[in-house]
């Protein structure tokens, strides 16, 4: 990829649901992941009623894009402590933004260690013991997921089904909630990460909005009775999203290119904070007409609109 003016920086941040339903009746969730240069690289259709964070990792293991996935971002719905434990083993920063922060409980070892400041979270001790005793059938499940032989959505609702004796599930949770712990208390610490976070769930609810907007017929709903129907739904809804990013990021990289060659200031350090999800300049409704006249060739461009003068 060329460099830009925008930074590259390949990690998944986020991932951003779009609901769609039948008629009044909810009925399937486009679940679609989405990269911190704004890209989506992921897209499933699923079932509503069924927990997002069921299938967060199937997105990040499943994506078959070169992206080097390093941290995600997601709200409440997006995490349990089953997932907390998935997400270290399989070597990805976990970043949810939860919701009612001080009402959620950490954990601490057993021991006479005292945590005074604390004390209101404190919700108990953690089971070392038991996630000892079952540390290779959890390691066997973590490989059995990261080489694709079961896929992690498929466990994470067998697990989430389990009884509560079940061995294997109560030593997952146990090592989620050492990381739902210490992922808490770096979050209290850490105004960078909080910012990043919020941040990056913003690009998410941005790409939503484009959604709608593109989405625009029948009202926004989808009334293919078939999976694969709304499976090519879905993808087509990701790929003119991905065409309207990819369409702003080079003009805006051109219109930056533009204003220094006649002589203006451009400042490098505001360049990240542009967006190239806007859509007011794009004409999305009326009629569609492909004259084979009016095509670019290759490595030619739109000219640019001239500069107003104030």
């Amino acid at each position: 990829m060329q460099k830009g003016w925008i930074k590259i920086r390949w990690k998944c941040r986020l991932r951003v649901a779009w609901k769609l339903t039948y008629g009044s009746s909810p009925g399937r969730t486009f679940y679609t992941h989405i990269s911190d240069q704004y890209a989506p690289f992921h897209n499933k259709v699923v079932n509503v009623g069924v927990r997002d964070s069921t299938y967060v990792l199937d997105g990040l293991l499943y994506h078959e894009s070169d992206l080097r996935i390093e941290e995600h971002y997601t709200d409440t719905a997006g995490f349990t402590d089953h997932v907390f434990a998935l997400m270290h083993l399989l070597g990805f920063r976990f970043a949810p933004r939860i919701r009612d922060l001080g009402d959620t409980k950490l954990y601490t070892p057993k021991g006479e260690a005292a945590y005074d400041a604390l004390k209101p979270m404190i919700g108990g001790t953690l089971n070392i013991k038991h996630v000892r005793a079952h540390w290779d059938e959890i390691l066997r499940l973590a490989t059995s997921i990261k080489q694709g032989t079961v896929t992690a959505s498929l466990m994470l609702r067998k697990l989430g089904s389990y009884p509560r004796q079940n061995g294997l599930a109560v030593a997952l949770r146990e090592l989620g909630r050492i990381e739902r712990t210490l992922f808490i208390l770096g979050w209290l610490q850490s105004v960078e990460l909080r910012r990043r976070v919020h941040a990056g769930l913003n690009k998410g609810e941005a790409r939503n909005a484009l959604a709608r907007a593109v989405f625009f017929n029948r009202l926004g709903e989808i009334r293919d009775s078939s999976f694969e129907q709304q499976r090519y739904r879905a993808s087509g809804l990701n790929l003119v999203t991905a065409a309207v990013v990819l369409w702003n990021t080079v003009y805006l990289e051109r219109a930056a290119h533009a204003l220094r060659s006649n002589g203006h200031a451009v400042d490098e350090t505001l360049l990240q904070y542009l967006s190239p999800l806007g859509w007011e300049h794009i004409n999305l409704t009326g009629d569609y007409l492909w004259r084979s006249s009016a095509k670019i060739g290759a490595g030619k461009f739109r000219p640019l609109r001239p500069l107003q003068s104030a």
